[in-house]
């Protein structure tokens, strides 16, 4: 579609002769995300509904309490640096951004007072400057108030490199300036086509600046605020055990009139997702189960109580197996996984070539993950128009051995293959989960086929996905060959999702693995690409960006996407939870409630 008739289809939606919703599906139809044709609506002038999720209740509190079960559960508290989703989402319950995503796609203000838009002459055309209105009478859960300081100070706080956050590259280049004390600006260098990513959804949880100001930099660990959270969300911090027990009870101060519904929360960690399961859909125990990484043999057979139900939302999330492009195993300037390193065998593209004839992916759709994960050859699947059709999955052992053989790598006397003094004898790690366990089971025994010994290391996820900088068995630090995780999708567009591949992202000893880069993967071509999508006003034009750059990861080998995931939660019957694929599951966190 060309730039004339783009301009035509918002020319009808601004005289009411295209619904809003026609134009979307159009864009969406094009490789757009529904969010992403949204902003283009807001950018146009055309205004968005601001709705929110219905809510029936009347008055706050009666509720009882809402017991949640994350079986990973949170290890601390700050949001800032979060690597993990569940510290994203047990950070929600406390913190606020100043808008998030509903289901549709749309911006619902939270801590703003309204969504920015051309027509109310808080955004800019070309993208570069947005004005947020803040909510008058928010206060902090100590009773101080919130105000345009505390945005600013959080800015400040991110883009600083010695507080290691893991959202920098987002904020490190735009600059924010206080208004008065209900208005903030946000100044981009460029032209900025998805310029609500600051300050908004899973990104843009805000903390008060009253608290953290003395620990912004290289003190940002040692802030006890990051174990006892102050926020302005509907729930009050109680009680906290890394991994074990979160507890808040309801804000009488909150903001919004009439939430929160329940008196109190508990988020309950630890266990594994079949449990956390059964603890929802058959014993009723629990109200709500995040991640059901089960197979969806046991999510039918628990549904079948009659209890409760299972939702999937789609989003963007995919399981993904990494292979290491440095060498985890040498330390280069006292460091292991350094960039400056190569990994011995899969430097070679035609290991990784066999690699990925290896991995039997619809096998392990079909027999492991059926409704809940869908067999893919791409990194970036959603929406489904977004994906690229060049990319293509195929598993093929005799494949993989002639093409092992046409490399020079022979077998031994003990069917290991070897090249000079180099083994493929491979450690291919992920958290301990039972779908994750069956998915290695079936690579190795294609692999030993191959003549490719894989040692299978499975790591409790507290640890795997924890925050730990001394624990070696962190994903983050990837000192092994090969691993296995989900990757999740949580903004609604691909830019900030597909910079985990550019070069300024790798996780190293510097930036306490703290950025998003694991795999230390580089090519110049991706790195100009994403540089240069940042700043595309046209939408097809940039669609077609992020869809060569999952080409260009693909195509070089260290990523071998498995599934990509829809979102399977289960919840118990009254409850009712507004969800979104384009946010955390505790995005209407104050809006959830039981029917009587």
């Amino acid at each position: 579609m060309n730039e004339k008739a783009l301009r035509g289809l918002i020319d009808e939606v601004k005289a009411g002769t295209l619904p809003r919703r026609s134009f979307i599906q159009q864009m969406v139809g094009l490789g757009l995300t529904a969010p992403m044709a949204s902003m283009m609506l807001l950018q146009a002038g055309v205004a968005q509904a601001q709705g929110l999720p219905a809510y029936k209740p009347t008055k706050r509190g009666g509720g009882g309490t809402l017991k949640l079960l994350w079986w990973q559960g949170p290890v601390h508290l700050n949001p800032h640096w979060a690597t993990g989703t569940k510290e994203q989402e047990g950070s929600r319950i406390f913190y606020e951004p100043l808008a998030g995503w509903d289901a549709d796609g749309n911006l619902v203000p939270v801590l703003a007072e309204e969504i920015p838009s051309v027509k109310n002459e808080t955004l800019s055309q070309d993208g570069k400057a947005v004005t947020w209105k803040l909510k008058k009478g928010v206060t902090w859960h100590d009773g101080k108030p919130f105000t345009a300081d505390d945005v600013v100070f959080n800015w400040q706080f991110i883009r600083d490199p010695a507080t290691s956050s893991t959202l920098v590259s987002i904020y490190k280049d735009i600059e924010v300036v206080k208004v008065d004390d209900h208005t903030v600006r946000v100044f981009y260098p460029k032209p900025t086509p998805f310029w609500a990513e600051a300050f908004v959804g899973t990104s843009g949880m805000i903390i008060p600046k009253h608290l953290f100001a003395p620990y912004i930099g290289a003190k940002s660990r040692e802030a006890p605020m990051n174990q006892a959270p102050v926020g302005t969300g509907p729930y009050k911090f109680t009680d906290f055990k890394p991994g074990d027990m979160l507890r808040g009870s309801a804000y009488a101060n909150y903001h919004i009139p009439n939430r929160p519904y329940f008196d109190a929360i508990e988020m309950k960690g630890g266990g594994d997702a079949v449990s956390a399961a059964r603890a929802v859909l058959q014993t009723g125990e629990y109200d709500y189960a995040w991640n059901l990484q089960v197979e969806d043999e046991i999510l039918k057979r628990l549904e079948a109580s009659k209890k409760g139900n299972v939702t999937i939302v789609s989003g963007g999330n995919i399981e993904f197996i990494m292979l290491n492009s440095t060498d985890p195993w040498t330390e280069v300037d006292g460091e292991r996984g350094s960039a400056k390193s190569k990994h011995p065998a899969f430097q070679d593209k035609a290991v990784r070539d066999a690699m990925d004839l290896l991995v039997d992916r619809k096998g392990v759709m079909d027999f492991i993950y059926g409704r809940t994960g869908v067999a893919t050859a791409n990194f970036l699947n959603n929406p489904e128009r977004f994906r690229s059709k060049t990319t293509k999955f195929e598993f093929n052992v005799d494949k993989a051995n002639q093409i092992l053989d046409a490399a020079g790598w022979k077998k031994g006397a003990d069917g290991v293959r070897a090249k000079g003094n180099v083994k493929l004898k491979f450690v291919y790690q992920t958290s301990v989960n039972q779908p994750r366990q069956k998915t290695q089971a079936i690579v190795k025994d294609a692999c030993t086929k191959a003549g490719i010994e894989l040692e299978l290391k499975s790591v409790t996820a507290a640890v795997f996905f924890g925050g730990d900088f001394a624990n070696p068995d962190t994903y983050q630090k990837f000192w092994c060959d090969m691993q296995m995780f989900t990757t999740t999708m949580t903004q609604p567009d691909p830019q900030t999702f597909m910079e985990q591949y550019c070069s300024w992202e790798m996780a190293q000893k510097d930036n306490k693995w703290a950025k998003r880069n694991i795999s230390r993967w580089r090519n110049d071509e991706y790195d100009k690409l994403h540089t240069a999508a940042q700043s595309e006003m046209d939408p097809v034009k940039r669609a077609a960006m992020f869809i060569k750059m999952n080409e260009l990861v693909i195509a070089d080998g260290y990523i071998i996407p498995v599934v990509f995931r829809p979102r399977p939660s289960a919840a118990i019957n009254k409850l009712v939870a507004p969800l979104s694929g384009w946010d955390n599951d505790m995005w209407a966190l104050p809006h959830w409630y039981k029917e009587s």
